[in-house]
């Protein structure tokens, strides 16, 4: 099943809902695990691309106090059927006792980015 609007224009006819683009955000403790994960998580093709933004400062409350630190985000881009894969890759990488998985839908952009999303993870 597919969705009409211009996210599927140039959307290979075999991609499915479950195929929907999707960016999951996550958190690391430093850049070199940040980049570990982004190289593993590309490399098994569990995503297309991983950006990440150094000295993000983040603020938090933990076990009941507020704490702040200064983190690696990482913004993943992927698909739905991908997600699974990508959360036990976090959850088993991550220093964090607690490591954030957050998705959220593409619901828009380029269709030929979205395109290239699509077929650069495993299928």
């Amino acid at each position: 099943m597919r969705r009409p609007g211009i996210l599927w224009a140039g959307w290979p006819e075999d991609m499915t809902l479950n195929s929907q683009p999707i960016l999951v955000l996550t958190t690391s403790e430093n850049g070199q695990q940040a980049q570990d994960l982004a190289d593993e998580l590309v490399g098994q093709q569990f995503a297309a691309c991983v950006n990440m933004l150094s000295n993000v400062s983040s603020t938090y409350r933990w076990q009941g106090k507020i704490e702040r630190g200064s983190e690696v985000l990482l913004l993943i881009k992927t698909t739905e059927d991908q997600l699974e894969a990508i959360e036990r890759t976090i959850k088993t990488r991550s220093s964090y006792e607690l490591p954030e998985v957050v998705a959220v839908r593409i619901h828009a952009g380029s269709p030929e980015y979205l395109s290239w999303v699509g077929t650069s993870v495993r299928g």
